[in-house]
């Protein structure tokens, strides 16, 4: 029949989403999916790891905040005595934050690299145990690449403080004023530049056999020539998951002043309140973006190798 075209072939989805490459709803609901697909290890495992980083976080905030408080207060007086900086009654917190900011990113990023396994096998409509998850060794790849990355951008930092505070003490106020402004843009755009050309190394680390160097290498190839589409979804779902952890912490933060009637929230019951928040929270974020970054690194894969046919023929040896 002239101008007849066949329909088109159907695409076949084993799993969490469909074996091509992925628009931004697909990726989006995908990680709903993984997460509903294995509730057990997505927020099974992710509460777990979250409650002990929290848990330390409180601990430390209530003895530097509470217990401390008096020799705080007394340090307070003489670094701020006239209270202009503000420090009273915030400094206990932001200690405690401070010195748990390892331990909370350490568990974030082993929680990140379990639970990108198991999206991993939810895209071909498997499910993984919590143990099979937990015997990943790889885990530790990411750990050490997250250390590395850490290490560079302190570096970084360092070096760029170092240089302003070379020039003012040498009495060039004009120059440490132009490094400031003009560096701290530049330190902003590269570090935003360097985290998406990184972003796909967790997955990679993860999910391929290579060495630590060589995955790497290829997550980093991997994100050439998808920079901004990944950037630009990297954004938004930051932005949806930063308006689900503040519609959970912000309410808990004033529910817990209004009962406990302490403004600093170094009380027992009000450190109780905002950590139990603070567990929601963190695991929700940590899950959805971990999910997202792993359903990222299989959509790249299927755009730049044809991942998807692989995938189609491990889905139905699973099957099989």
């Amino acid at each position: 029949m002239p101008g007849w075209t066949p329909p088109p072939a159907p695409v076949l989805q084993p799993g969490i989403v469909p074996l091509r490459p992925l628009g931004l709803g697909e990726i989006l609901d995908g990680s709903f999916r993984a997460i509903r697909a294995n509730p057990r290890v997505m927020f099974g495992l992710a509460a777990l790891v979250v409650t002990i980083a929290v848990a330390v976080q409180a601990v430390l905030t209530w003895y530097l905040g509470g217990l401390l408080a008096p020799e705080l207060s007394d340090l307070t007086g003489s670094i701020d005595p006239t209270g202009e900086l503000g420090l009273d009654g915030s400094l206990g917190t932001s200690l405690a934050n401070a010195l748990t900011l390892p331990v909370v990113s350490v568990a974030t990023t082993v929680l990140s690299g379990l639970v990108i396994v198991s999206v991993s096998r939810s895209v071909i409509g498997r499910t993984i145990g919590m143990s099979e998850v937990l015997r990943s060794w790889r885990v530790w790849y990411v750990l050490g690449f997250t250390v590395l990355s850490g290490l560079t951008v302190l570096l970084v930092l360092g070096a760029w403080i170092g240089l302003i505070a070379l020039l003012a003490t040498n009495d060039a106020t004009g120059g440490a004023v132009t490094l400031g402004l003009v560096g701290g843009i530049a330190v902003v755009v590269a570090a935003v530049w360097f985290s998406v050309r990184t972003l796909l190394a967790p997955a990679a680390l993860m999910l391929e056999g290579g060495g630590f160097w060589a995955s790497v290498a290829r997550a980093w190839r991997l994100t050439r020539g998808s920079f901004w589409r990944l950037l630009g979804i990297y954004l938004l779902v930051n932005v949806l998951v930063s308006f689900v952890v503040a519609a959970i912490t912000s309410p808990a933060a004033v529910v817990a002043t209004l009962v406990t009637g302490d403004p600093t929230a170094t009380s027992f019951w009000s450190i109780v309140i905002t950590s139990i928040a603070d567990v929601i929270g963190l695991t929700l974020s940590t899950t959805f973006m971990s999910a997202v970054v792993g359903l990222l690194y299989i959509d790249v894969r299927m755009r730049r190798e044809g991942l998807d046919i692989s995938l189609a023929r491990a889905a139905g040896e699973h099957a099989a």
